[in-house]
């Protein structure tokens, strides 16, 4: 009769919810909407404090609307937190306390002390806990990651125009988390950062909207950054050099190249080769999602670990740092 139970309780539906249903957390509720209706989960429905908003996206894509997070402690096991930065920690541990897996949009928390706090109480309860890093699941980082040898030097611009929706950081964990976290993953998590530069100014608002960083790593990589959120347009670009080719990445229009010799050409000026990268056009957000389903019913670590949100936090401060620091000496003067 346990053995029963126990093949009965194991084919159960994990049951979900999304917390935060604003620009992003709507589409967090939109796929767990889409893959309950596959059959992959029960979506249990979403929480917001805002009640017009809450009932407005539960209508939309079904689901029960909440406006107090704590409601669904007991009546879900897995969650999206896509609140303002500021709540990521308070949710996150009471969820994670109560062994309820835990994807947490970027960055993982406004300090690393919250940081180290998320990541303590998913080590506790056992359960999981994933940062939602979403381009390492774009398909043209996706496409290109197999290829990848050992990155030495990079160029990153990635502009917006400025956003349409509240504003609870700056620019650094708004935006350039992105790439911190991509050219962290690309170089390797065991590398670490010798030395940061960094410049940035409030343009629009009384945060830092526009920002450019030097990262040095001890391996000998570096990468030159540049964020905004005052552009004219939408760029998200990313070149870099490594030990074999000219990489070339386009999160926004999903394109991957790599340039290289060809070392049967007769002549290297003949050998160019240019591989443009074949792409699976899937939603970058329900891959995140369903790799973090994955994990939970596979029992593997999920693929952005809190550490690893956690590291990309504290290159965002260290660039923060150095963008004080270069702002005091500016006033000095």
């Amino acid at each position: 009769m346990t053995e029963n139970h126990n093949v009965q309780a194991s084919k159960k539906k994990l049951r979900a919810a999304a917390i935060g249903v604003g620009s992003l957390g709507r589409h967090h509720a939109r796929n767990y909407a889409e893959l309950a209706r596959e059959g992959r989960l029960e979506f249990v429905g979403i929480c917001d404090t805002n009640k017009e908003t809450a009932h407005a996206i539960a209508t939309e894509h079904g689901g029960n609307a909440f406006i107090d997070w704590r409601e669904l402690l007991n009546n879900v096991d897995l969650v999206s937190i896509a609140t303002p930065t500021e709540t990521h920690c308070e949710i996150a541990c009471a969820f994670l306390e109560n062994g309820v897996h835990t994807l947490v949009e970027k960055p993982i928390a406004v300090s690393l002390e919250e940081a180290d706090r998320m990541i303590a109480s998913a080590k506790r309860s056992g359960a999981k806990l994933m940062v939602g890093q979403l381009e390492r699941f774009n398909p043209a980082m996706v496409a290109l990651r197999p290829h990848i040898t050992k990155p030495l030097y990079f160029e990153i611009h990635r502009v917006s125009p400025f956003p349409n929706r509240s504003l609870d950081v700056d620019v650094v964990l708004d935006v350039m988390i992105h790439d911190l976290d991509a050219v962290q993953w690309l170089v390797g998590s065991d590398v670490k950062v010798s030395e940061i530069r960094a410049v940035g100014i409030p343009v629009i608002s009384d945060k830092v909207d526009a920002v450019n960083a030097r990262i040095e790593f001890e391996n000998g990589a570096v990468a030159n950054i540049t964020a905004s959120r005052i552009g004219t347009e939408k760029i998200r670009k990313t070149r870099f050099y490594q030990t074999n080719a000219y990489v070339v990445l386009d999160y926004a229009t999903k394109f991957a190249s790599l340039t290289s010799l060809d070392p049967d050409a007769a002549h290297p000026l003949l050998g160019i080769s240019i591989n443009r990268l074949e792409i699976n056009d899937v939603e970058p957000l329900r891959a995140e999602i369903v790799a973090f389903l994955d994990s939970i019913e596979n029992e593997d670590e999920p693929p952005v670990t809190g550490e690893d949100g956690r590291r990309a936090l504290a290159l965002a401060v260290g660039v923060l740092e150095r963008i004080n620091e270069h702002v005091r000496r500016v006033i000095k003067k």
